[in-house]
Parts: C-alpha cells; structure tokens; sequence
C-alpha cells in the first residue's frame, strides 16, 4: 500500500482549513450586504416619500394652502352633485360625466385630507355658500333643465381650478404640493372633457371661464 508522506498530508490539511476559515468569513460580509440593500430599497424608492420627508420637503406658501382648501371645497359639493346626475339628469351623457365626477372627487376628496394633515393645513368641511346654492338648484331641477344647468355650472367651476393648478404647479417648492397638483390636474382635465361630451357646454360659459382666469393687463 502506497502512504502520502507526513508533510504533504500536514500541508494539504492546512490548505483545506485555511479556505474554510476565509469562507466562513465571507458569509457575514454577504449577508450583511443584502440586508443594506434591502434597507436601502426601502427607504430610497424611486419617486416616493415617506409622510415625513414630503411634508418637509419645500416651504408650503399661502396659495399652497389655498390650493389645497378649493380641492376640499370641490370635492364637498361635487360629490353630490355627481350624485344628482344619476336621479335627475336625463341623458346617458351627464350620468356618465356623474359618475366621473363622483370617482375623481372621492379619490381627491381622500388625498387632500392626509395631504394637508401632514402639512398642517386647516381644512373647511362645508361647501362655499355659492357652491351649496349650486347643489339646490340641481336639486330642484329634472331631465333636461338639469342636464343643461349641470354641464354648464360644473364645466366652469372646472376651468377656474383648472387655471388655479397650473399656477400652484408652476411656483411651488413642496414635493406634496407637486404630487398633489399632478392628481389634481389629471382628476380636473378628465372632467372637464367628459362634461364637454355631453355636448351642452355652451359658448357663453367658456367666455366666462376666460375671462375669469385671464390676468389683467
């Protein structure tokens, strides 16, 4: 029978012990690697903010806040105004421009109320005067009268915020206020195309809406 000699077999054995040990050390090293990833994952998403680094995120001005209290506004009479299309609207046209307006508005409605906690911003939980004024009329009127007083009243209200969003977007230095302008504009250009599908917009109420919005010279 053949015998490795003593000092190979010592020098072999040493190798092998050495290679286990760098292994073993490797382990940690690997594992804490993935945990930092994973950790970095999690705090550094790609275009998100936690609720802390976005309120901090740029000064909130007044018309920050005033932005945020016309989109509360909105919402507290648009909804049940959405709601008056389904009963009292007569064409196929409103209802759906009803439903859309019940859907954006619930969904904003939800946004501006955490945004504006995490900013600080005092919030009203009643429509303007004006705005429950509109709500009566709709909820007096029926079948065509409404389809008309609806698509009209609710197409400018939309154009004025409409022009409002793009001066907030425009100027602001809040990362919330941004994120929240891009909902709004999205939620406001949808509405404002399906009132306009119902055909009844009328030209007088789009001079109004311009000459609203347009600054004085």
């Amino acid at each position: 029978m053949r015998h490795t000699p003593p000092t190979r077999f010592r020098l072999r054995t040493l190798a092998i012990a050495i290679a286990v040990v760098a292994l073993a050390a490797l382990v940690p090293v690997v594992i804490s690697l993935r945990s930092g990833d994973t950790a970095a994952n999690a705090v550094t998403a790609p275009g998100q903010l936690s609720a802390a680094q976005a309120g901090t995120a740029g000064p909130v001005t007044e018309l920050d806040k005033t932005f945020l209290v016309k989109v509360r506004q909105a919402g507290l009479w648009e909804i049940p105004a959405g709601r008056l299309a389904q009963t009292n609207g007569s064409s196929e046209a409103v209802k759906r421009a009803g439903h859309h307006l019940l859907e954006g508005h619930s969904r904003l409605d939800q946004l501006v109320r955490e945004d504006a906690e995490i900013l600080g911003v005092e919030l009203p939980n009643e429509a303007t005067a004006e705005q429950q004024q509109w709500v009566d009329q709709l909820n007096g009127l029926r079948g065509e009268e409404f389809d008309r007083f609806f698509a009209n009243v609710l197409r400018s209200s939309h154009g004025k915020i409409f022009a409002t969003i793009g001066e907030v977007r425009a100027g602001t230095q809040n990362d919330l206020i941004r994120r929240h302008a891009r909902e709004a504009n999205q939620t406001v250009l949808d509405h404002m195309e399906v009132l306009e599908d119902t055909g009844l917009v009328s030209a007088d109420t789009l001079a109004e809406v311009e000459t609203a919005v347009t600054p004085p010279k």
